[in-house]
């Protein structure tokens, strides 16, 4: 049986990892690797970087910055923001990363994506998406559209076909970020996350909105989603409280979800 993976994701800004509400009013946490050590220690199953503002500012990623972090964590590492070609995706892989993660740039140039899965492998391509809910239209029948460079511009595209054409590109993974439940704490939007893991033979992420183990064990039971994020959960202080790796997998384990065994010391 194949396990479900919890997956740490620290959206960066100038070093810090940062917590917003919807993509805005941003709370500094900690430098990134000291928060990445912490999390690695928990026995986070993997981690994703995001430079968050790399995009927007038409700058590339902090390639200092990954390599600190990648020197302090020992399970799969993501990075993404600021790549803009197969040159980018060798010097994040070059500075520690696993995987590499685009956005904003694929939806400008989709065949970034096939161009570094006939580089460097499909499995090495993960395509992240932010999903916007709106009025269902015959440009938009899922009723869910794909926004980037941080939720601030908004394409048009359909969130469903656009994972499929990813897919297609060549993507070996998928990340759905809801918009209208990140940093909400009220759970995954399991409509848009299952509509996705139901259309594509690729691994899904579902991000945005887990606030408490339920709401892993919601989107591990109704839907297809073999991954999700929970970045707030441990470590973000508008938390009434923080959760350790080691409770949520036992709440999962205790209700018979496959999750990758806790280790005690």
């Amino acid at each position: 049986m194949l396990t479900n993976r919890l997956v740490a994701c620290f959206d960066v800004i100038n070093g810090m990892v940062t917590k917003a509400c919807q993509f805005q009013n941003n709370i500094d946490v900690e430098r990134a690797e000291k928060v990445a050590e912490m999390i690695y220690d928990m026995q986070i199953d993997e981690i994703i970087f995001y430079d968050v503002t790399a995009s927007a500012e038409k700058r590339p990623i902090d390639l200092k910055l990954v390599e600190r972090v990648g020197e302090v964590v020992f399970v799969p590492y993501t990075v993404g923001g600021g790549i803009s070609d197969v040159n980018d995706m060798y010097n994040v892989l070059k500075s520690g990363a696993e995987k590499i993660s685009v956005d904003s740039m694929a939806v400008r140039n989709p065949y970034i994506i096939e161009e570094g899965a006939k580089e460097f492998g499909s499995q090495c391509i993960v395509l992240s998406m932010q999903v916007k809910k709106v009025d269902k239209t015959t440009k938009i029948p899922s009723g869910y559209e794909i926004a980037i460079d941080g939720a601030r511009v908004y394409t048009g595209l359909d969130a469903v076909e656009w994972a499929k054409k990813g897919e297609h590109l060549g993507a070996g993974e998928i990340v759905v970020n809801s918009i209208d439940n990140d940093g909400t704490q009220k759970g995954y939007d399991l409509e848009i996350t299952s509509l996705i893991a139901d259309s594509v033979c690729v691994p899904v992420i579902a991000s945005g909105g887990a606030g408490k183990p339920e709401d892993l064990y919601d989107i591990f039971t109704k839907t297809s989603a073999s991954a999700g994020i929970i970045s707030s959960m441990l470590y973000s202080p508008r938390m009434e409280r923080n959760y350790s790796v080691r409770e949520i997998k036992k709440y999962l384990e205790g209700r018979n979800v496959a999750v990758r065994p806790y280790i005690e010391f």
